[in-house]
């Protein structure tokens, strides 16, 4: 369930009428539904109610817009973070720096002293290289710093290609038949707290089943390690857990995935932690556009040529993503179109022979299902500039992110006196 709702035939955002914003903040703009945020997090929060004092870190690279992750840091979430900017971030939104885990393949020595001077609670390796770096800064600094070891296992997550994580030639974690060798070792490295294992097999998951697997994996692994005199009291499973984009389409609840996580996990004798993302902030926010103009190229469908492109919205570009496309103030009739952007590549499309609300010029749509992974891949491709984002919360609104207008971007830059 999200706060978007048609009233009196215009779509609203909780208790505000999308044409309002439209109007005072311009499109194209992201708009993020607090009440949809808060009812998320607590879906999943009580998804997990049959696990004992279970760990959860909302995943900032999802959308690390700071109005945002203050919501979720209301809610109790803590951050996963997998760079120096977002644990900035997260800090900044008020997460507690205990609640941060620290994940990521490519850490650098910068970004690790950060997140040992910052006091994070938890770092996640993902090489015997990563961990030998972190036990040197931290031997160098008196300290002793929580890590789990981040295990690939080699599973399928039947998702997109570019958003699977978890096999064998996947560039994240090491491998499982190394993991207790790698362990152990770390295990011995001075200012090291080799404390858990973690696991993240993907994004954008329909089936419990690969994840399911996966848990079963590092179960056995969590036995091997304690069956060779090594200490286990946490593990990171991780996020992954899909949304629908389709409006027929059906994923597994946060209940069905906590009750199996409980099954898998009821021997374990470990702290659990989650990273969830797109679960909690896809379905909270649309990206709000208006139609340009539309035009006809022989005898198909038309052009519906809308204000937001590419650089605003990777996804459809990226991945050949689905996302729902409506009319701010449907007529009941409808139409067949291709929905593009106004970008200079033929990979500007949203959409193509999609049947949609009859729209025209001037009119307004949204893309749903855009609070996660959009803003924040944009860029500012073409010169377009950087999109807004506003954040709504019952009958009031608030610009949360400005739009970066083309000059303040060029202002940046410099011409060398010798040109």
């Amino acid at each position: 369930m999200d706060h978007f709702q048609l009233r009196n035939g215009i779509l609203h955002v909780e208790d505000v009428p999308l044409p309002a914003i439209a109007e005072a903040v311009g499109t194209p703009v992201y708009v993020y539904s607090r009440a949809t945020l808060v009812r998320h997090a607590q879906v999943f929060r009580d998804g997990l109610s049959g696990l004992s004092d279970p760990h959860i870190a909302f995943a900032v690279k999802s959308n690390p817009n700071l109005a945002v992750l203050r919501v979720l840091a209301k809610e109790g979430f803590g951050a996963d973070v997998v760079s120096g900017g977002e644990l900035t971030r997260a800090l900044a939104a008020g997460m507690k720096p205990a609640d941060i885990v620290f994940s990521g393949v490519g850490k650098t020595h910068a970004e690790l002293v950060q997140g040992i001077e910052a006091g994070i609670g938890q770092f996640n390796i993902e090489s015997e290289e990563e961990g030998y770096e972190l036990s040197a800064i931290a031997q160098d600094r008196g300290v002793r710093v929580a890590c789990a070891l981040r295990v690939n296992p080699d599973v399928d997550a039947r998702t997109h290609e570019k958003i699977s994580t978890g096999k064998r030639e996947n560039k994240f974690g090491v491998p499982l038949d190394r993991a207790a060798s790698i362990y152990a070792a770390l295990a011995d490295k001075p200012g090291l707290d080799m404390r858990g294992v973690a696991v993240h097999i993907g994004s954008q998951l329909g089936d419990l089943e690969p994840l399911e697997t996966a848990f079963g994996k590092l179960g056995a692994l969590i036995a091997e390690l304690r069956g060779k005199g090594q200490s286990v009291t946490h593990a990171d499973l991780g996020g992954g857990l899909g949304v629908p984009y389709r409006k027929d389409e059906v994923f597994p609840t946060p209940a069905e995935y906590g009750a199996m996580v409980a099954r898998v996990t009821a021997d374990w004798s470990v702290r659990l932690s989650f990273e969830p993302g797109r679960v909690i902030a896809g379905n909270a926010g649309v990206l709000l556009t208006r139609v340009i103009r539309s035009k006809r190229s022989g005898n198909g469908p038309p052009f519906v040529i809308v204000d937001a492109a590419m650089n605003d919205l990777a996804r459809p570009a990226m991945y050949g993503a689905w996302h729902d496309f409506d009319a701010v103030q449907p007529t009941g009739e409808r139409m067949t179109a291709h929905i593009v952007g106004p970008i200079c590549e033929t990979g500007d499309t949203f959409a193509m022979d999609r049947e949609i609300d009859a729209i025209g010029a001037g009119d307004l749509a949204v893309f749903r299902t855009a609070g996660a992974y959009g803003a924040t891949m944009a860029s500012s491709y073409n010169s377009r500039g950087y999109v807004a984002e506003v954040l709504v919360d019952g009958d009031r609104f608030a610009v949360v992110a400005d739009r970066i207008m083309p000059h303040s971007i060029m202002d940046a830059e410099r011409v060398p006196e010798w040109l």
